[in-house]
């Protein structure tokens, strides 16, 4: 019985060795063992060689401060309840505890890899539902979901509310930017809870139907109170918003990492502020909850550099990565192109118009904002040309319309030809687009950016159908530019070149202005010399010297 015993107890621990053995290789995979292993160490107790739960929550806790003086209105208490108890609920539905209450390594890796393994998109935001699902039972205010869990898959059932989208949002968002604000700032920083009004009615409107009489512009979200079907949301944020799973597994990765270290960084603690109190003193298109919403719809490095927009360089708000702004450089091409010339990367366009009509009759008319996300610089071509490419709707409803695939007509960007005296039977069109073809763009503006063309998606084969503002209907729409901003998304490497090309052009221009007399010779012998006599006599007879 003793023999008998003793080999049950060492298969056992070989069991325990193999599982050990295929999570640290899971961790090493994602390049995050060593993280693992230093914040296991200094989170652990030597005595039993475990993380003590309340250690594990403080780890995930988040220290905020609600700072009256700084907000114009305190923050929703519900929301401030919700931060209270995140670093309790992540422990709760992602680590296991012993008997005694301490979290050992091969559950600690687990509970990584629950979080921050690798899983499909569907899986990774339901794992996020799960998370606001626990914070606000926790918080006192449970919601109405339910989860299914059948082995690698899971679904959510049950309806959001309107306010319930808010919190998810906002809780994201918060995640989200504590990691990035983290890497950028050594002192505590005011993250504002943006303005996502834009992203709600995208989510009510894909899930629910909306009476038409209903003008989505001027509605009140906290009138909405609508119940939203869990599985037409997570079909929203499928196509929608596919990075937002993104920002818990960033928020527990960072948190992690700060553990590392046996002193907590000052940093840690933010300060949450209003969006009206920062969002109402940035008079660009871009603002931060703009921003973030294009970041949601994508995966790539790019998304960093748009969040990075919303940081501005110094405390007057200066923009460094703000290329050209109409109200600012000059509502015409060339000072558009002058702009944007030899800047080879990423480039975000916003456009700010509305009706022809409402603009010239009334004072404040309804105002929409869309935006084209390129992968490269603008070139001057009488052809389409591109790799890749998104539209959006930003403003009042968030909408995004992906590259299908089928055609690369991207982007089209012709200048006025300079000094060609040539007769053109059939000029190229002067002026931006995307999308669509030759004739038929799907958004052309033209070169005094005073007007813009917007045509249906069914013109367009290279950017997915989707309306770009309310009520587009199948008809050709005219539509008065308000305000164009560029953005550079190519980083400080793309900046450093562009500006080395200014300097250069600006040298080459400045000497061809110049004239080398020397390289005429003598001046008595220059054609020049002849020319300007016969112009001043041209009866004088010259006779030649023999």
């Amino acid at each position: 019985m003793g023999a008998s015993s003793s080999s049950e107890q060492d298969e056992i621990t070989e069991e325990e060795e193999l599982e050990q053995q295929e999570l640290e290789s899971f961790a090493a995979s994602t390049g995050a063992l060593s993280i693992l292993q230093k914040s296991f160490s200094n989170l652990s107790d030597p005595d039993t060689n475990s993380i003590p739960i309340p250690s594990l929550q403080e780890c995930f806790r988040l220290t905020f401060e609600n700072t009256p003086s700084k907000m114009k209105s305190p923050l929703p208490e519900c929301f401030s309840r919700l931060l209270t108890h995140l670093g309790p609920a992540v422990v709760d539905l992602f680590f296991i505890a012993d008997e005694n209450g301490g979290v050992h390594w091969i559950e600690f890796l687990r509970g990584y890899i629950r979080c921050c393994g690798r899983m499909s998109l569907s899986v990774s935001l339901n794992t996020v539902y799960k998370l606001y699902a626990g914070i606000s039972a926790k918080a006192g205010a449970p919601s109405k979901l339910e989860f299914e869990s059948k082995d690698d898959d899971s679904k959510t059932s049950g309806n959001f509310t309107s306010d319930d989208v808010f919190m998810l949002l906002w809780m994201c968002w918060i995640m989200s930017w504590t990691s990035e604000i983290s890497k950028h700032s050594k002192h505590p920083m005011d993250v504002d809870l943006p303005n996502i009004n834009h992203l709600i009615l995208s989510a009510v409107t894909s899930c629910v139907e909306i009476s038409s009489d209903v003008d989505v512009g001027k509605v009140n979200i906290s009138d909405l109170n609508v119940q939203l079907p869990a599985e037409k949301l997570h079909a929203w944020a499928l196509t929608t918003v596919p990075n937002l799973a993104h920002c818990f597994t960033q928020y527990v990765h960072d948190r992690l990492q700060r553990c590392t270290v046996t002193e907590e960084p000052h940093r840690s603690s933010i300060s949450i502020v209003e969006s009206s109190s920062t969002e109402s003193h940035n008079p660009c298109l871009l603002t931060s909850g703009k921003a973030w919403a294009i970041s949601l719809t994508l995966t790539s490095t790019v998304n960093k550099e748009i969040l990075k927009t919303c940081v501005p360089k110094d405390s007057v708000g200066v923009f460094e990565n703000l290329l050209y702004r109409s109200s600012v450089h000059g509502k015409v091409m060339n000072r558009f192109w002058s702009s944007v010339d030899g800047y080879h990367g990423a480039l975000l366009v916003l456009i700010s118009a509305c009706s022809i009509e409402s603009c010239e009759g009334d004072s404040n008319p309804g105002r929409w904002i869309i935006g084209v996300l390129t992968d490269q610089g603008f070139e001057n071509k009488d052809v389409f040309y591109g790799s890749s490419g998104y539209l959006y709707a930003l403003s009042p409803i968030f909408h995004v319309c992906s590259p299908t695939g089928r055609d690369k007509n991207f982007i089209y960007s012709h200048l006025q030809p300079a000094g060609r005296g040539v007769y053109e039977p059939h000029p190229k069109p002067v002026g931006v687009a995307f999308g669509g073809t030759p004739g038929n763009e799907r958004i052309f503006i033209n070169q005094d950016f005073s007007t813009m063309t917007i045509r249906y998606h069914a013109v367009d084969k290279t950017y997915r159908p989707g309306s770009l503002f309310p009520n587009q209907g199948v008809l050709t729409y005219e539509a008065s530019i308000l305000e164009v901003e560029v953005w550079g998304l190519g980083g400080e490497k793309v900046k450093e070149q562009q500006d080395a090309y200014r300097k250069r052009e600006e040298l080459f221009t400045e000497q061809r202005r110049k004239v080398d007399l020397k390289t005429f010779g003598a001046w008595e012998d220059s054609p020049e010399r002849m020319m300007m006599d016969m112009v001043s006599d041209p009866n004088k007879v010259n006779r030649e010297d023999r």
